[in-house]
C-alpha cells in the first residue's frame, strides 16, 4: 500500500492525497460507510459505486460469527463474496467484543466472551483476529486492541495501553509468519489507545509507531467523552503520528467533527451515523438534520434538500418519504440512506477540492458557522 500527499491547506494540518491499494486508489480525506456484515444496510454495491464510495468497512467480530471467515475464504475473499471491486477495511473485532458481547474474562492472552447472538463461548486472541482478517482478505486490517470505556479510571486505561502494545507485537509476529492467502497486500494498522490521558496517548503512540508500515488508527474516542477532550486528543495525535502515513480516526462521524478533524491532520473516517440515522428517518441536509416522520412534512411536496442532487432529492417529495416511514416500507430506509451517504460523500469531495484549491480555511469557517445553529451536525 502507498500513501501520497498531494496538497496541504496552509494555516492548518489539513491535507489531501491518495491511498493506493491493490483494489483501488482512495482519495483522502475519505469517509468509509459501514458494511458490518458484508453489506451497507439497504444499499447494493452498484449504488455505492454510483455514490462515489471508495472504500467500505467490514467487521471481524460479526463476520466471524456469521457466516464465518472460512466460508468467505472459500468464496474468494470478502470482495468476491459481496461483489465489491474496490477497497475494504476490516476492524479487528475488539470494540465489539468489549461492547456487544457478554464479557467473561480478559487477560494478556486474549478475551473469553459469549456471543450476543446465541450465548456461545469464544476465545479471541490477537492471532485469531489476524487469522480471520487474513481470510476475509481486506486491503487494510486493524490490530487487535483493548478499547477502554470513556469512564475508565487511569489505572484501567494504563492497563489497556499495555495490553494493546503487547497485542500489536503478537499481531505483527503472526502475520510475518504466514504466507499470503491472496494476490494482494493486507496492510496492518496499529490502533493508538489511551482515552483522554495525554501521557497514556503519548506512550501508546510511541510504542506502536514502529509497527506502522503505512497507516495508524486512533481508537477510544467518540465513546462518551467531552468533545473538547476528544479534539485535544486529536490535536495531540496530529503532533505525534507520522505525517507521511494516513491517520484513521475511528468512529468519529458528525459532519462538523469531520471538518474539524481534517483540520487537525486526520485522513480516514468511519461512522454508523449516516446509515443508522437514515433508517430512523433522520436526514442530514444543508439546513441541518431533518426528522422526516415529523407531522410538518405530511403535505410537504417539496424536495428534501434543494442543494442536493441525489436520486432521492431529485425524484421524491418529503411527503412521500414521510409516508414510506409511516408504513414502515423498506424503500424509505433505502432512499434515506442514499441521501445521507450522498451528503457525506459530497462533503468529503468538497473538503478535498477546497484543500487542493487553497480555499479550505474560508470554506471550513463558513461551513462550521452555518452548521453551528443546527443540533447534531
Amino acid at each position: 500500500m502507498q500513501f501520497i500527499i498531494s496538497h496541504w491547506a496552509k494555516g492548518t494540518s489539513a491535507r489531501c492525497g491518495v491511498i493506493k491499494t491493490h483494489h483501488s486508489e482512495i482519495q483522502t480525506p475519505v469517509f468509509m460507510p459501514i458494511g458490518t456484515h458484508g453489506a451497507v444496510k439497504t444499499i447494493d454495491p452498484e449504488v455505492l459505486l454510483h455514490l462515489h464510495t471508495q472504500i467500505i468497512l467490514g467487521n471481524t467480530y460479526h463476520l466471524y460469527l456469521r457466516p464465518g471467515h472460512e466460508l468467505i475464504n472459500k468464496a474468494g475473499s470478502l470482495h468476491a463474496f459481496m461483489n465489491w471491486e474496490k477497497s475494504i477495511l476490516t476492524d479487528s473485532g475488539g470494540f465489539q467484543v468489549f461492547s456487544l458481547a457478554q464479557l467473561n474474562k480478559i487477560s494478556d492472552e486474549g478475551v473469553v466472551f459469549q456471543s450476543h447472538l446465541d450465548g456461545s463461548r469464544h476465545f479471541f486472541t490477537p492471532e485469531l483476529s489476524m487469522g480471520i482478517q487474513r481470510n476475509l482478505g481486506a486491503d487494510i486490517i486493524m490490530a487487535f486492541d483493548e478499547c477502554p470505556a470513556a469512564e475508565s479510571d487511569r489505572a484501567s486505561v494504563e492497563k489497556a495501553v499495555e495490553r494493546t502494545t503487547l497485542w500489536i507485537q503478537q499481531c505483527h509476529n503472526y502475520l510475518n509468519n504466514q504466507a499470503p492467502l491472496y494476490d494482494w497486500e493486507q496492510t496492518l494498522f496499529p490502533i493508538v489507545q489511551g482515552s483522554i490521558y495525554k501521557q497514556m496517548r503519548e506512550r501508546s503512540a510511541e510504542a506502536l509507531i514502529p509497527y506502522a508500515d503505512c497507516g495508524m488508527a486512533i481508537g477510544g474516542l467518540a465513546v462518551g467523552e467531552e468533545k473538547e477532550s476528544m479534539f485535544e486528543t486529536v490535536g495531540q495525535m496530529n503532533e505525534l503520528l507520522p505525517q507521511d502515513q494516513p491517520r484513521y480516526l475511528m468512529g468519529v462521524g458528525r459532519p462538523t467533527d469531520l471538518v474539524k478533524s481534517v483540520s487537525s491532520g486526520m485522513d480516514m473516517f468511519d461512522c454508523v451515523l449516516p446509515t443508522r440515522n437514515a433508517r430512523n428517518g433522520q436526514m442530514f441536509t444543508s439546513k441541518g438534520i431533518i426528522n422526516i416522520e415529523n407531522n410538518r412534512y405530511k403535505d410537504d411536496f417539496g424536495t428534501l434538500d434543494l442543494e442536493c442532487n441525489c436520486y432521492t432529492c431529485q425524484n421524491f417529495s418529503c411527503a412521500y418519504l414521510r409516508h414510506l416511514f409511516n408504513i414502515k416500507e423498506v424503500l424509505g430506509m433505502r432512499l434515506a440512506t442514499i441521501h445521507n451517504l450522498t451528503y457525506y460523500m459530497t462533503l468529503m469531495e468538497k473538503i478535498r477540492s477546497t484543500i487542493s484549491a487553497g480555499d479550505f480555511i474560508p470554506w471550513s469557517k463558513n461551513y462550521l458557522g452555518e452548521m453551528s445553529v443546527h443540533k447534531g451536525m
